[in-house]
């Protein structure tokens, strides 16, 4: 029973708005004091745990170094470049990275890309650049509806790419709750099972992204003709 107390300290610590990272080192050292370890003991399970999930730790290095280039122009350039290239518009610039982002979850690289490494820095002004050279010059309301569709790209094709791949988490969570209901079924089968529903995925939102390259051509007509 005493081994449940760091839960209590975890809860209290946050309810009391201490330093989160001093809250989870006194909850572990509680429950590894409570379980009869001794300090050794507890400071070497602090390390196994970290080395076993270190991988869990390098986004927060690659972090920092998309800051400094987004300091030092990224998004500038991320800009520039869509602007010199012809044929490029919001919906197939988002179509194309819905795409890159579901093969990639596909074959379990999930942290690849994201809101933080990609979205933020290189997708976004992207799409950006393509709709003012679209539509002109948009308002700040417009503006954060392309930022929007580019977080949204980014979901979409992470959640119903990564279903695909066998050993991620949301197969295991479906073939858990399936078994708890009887239905026996393997990953292999779930993951072949998501592979239509992927391609339904892209087909809908690809649809709503050329819907959006319409309205914004449109948007240029009225402008035009003003």
């Amino acid at each position: 029973m005493w081994v449940l107390l760091g839960i209590a300290i975890i809860v209290a610590g946050f309810v009391l708005r201490f330093n989160p990272l001093l809250v989870i080192a006194a909850a572990a050292l509680a429950t590894g004091l409570a379980a009869g370890l001794g300090p050794v003991a507890i400071i070497a399970a602090f390390g196994k745990a970290f080395n076993d999930t270190r991988y869990v730790s390098v986004v927060w290095i690659v972090l920092p170094v998309i800051g400094m280039l987004e300091a030092y122009g990224l998004r500038e350039r991320a800009r520039t470049l869509i602007g010199g290239l012809r044929g490029a518009t919001t919906g197939r610039l988002l179509a194309g990275y819905l795409l890159l982002r579901q093969a990639t979850a596909a074959i379990g690289l999930t942290s690849v890309a994201g809101h933080p490494q990609t979205v933020r820095p290189l997708v976004a002004p992207m799409a950006l650049a393509a709709a003012e050279a679209q539509a002109g010059d948009l308002p700040e309301t417009e503006r954060e509806e392309i930022k929007a569709w580019a977080a949204a790209t980014d979901n979409v094709g992470l959640f119903f790419g990564e279903d695909i791949f066998l050993a991620i988490g949301s197969i295991l969570l479906m073939k858990g709750l399936l078994e708890q209901y009887g239905i026996v079924v393997e990953p292999f089968q779930l993951s072949v099972w998501a592979i239509p529903t992927a391609i339904a995925a892209f087909a809908i939102h690809g649809f709503r992204l050329w819907l959006l390259d319409r309205r914004l051509a449109r948007t240029k007509g009225r402008e035009t003709a003003a």
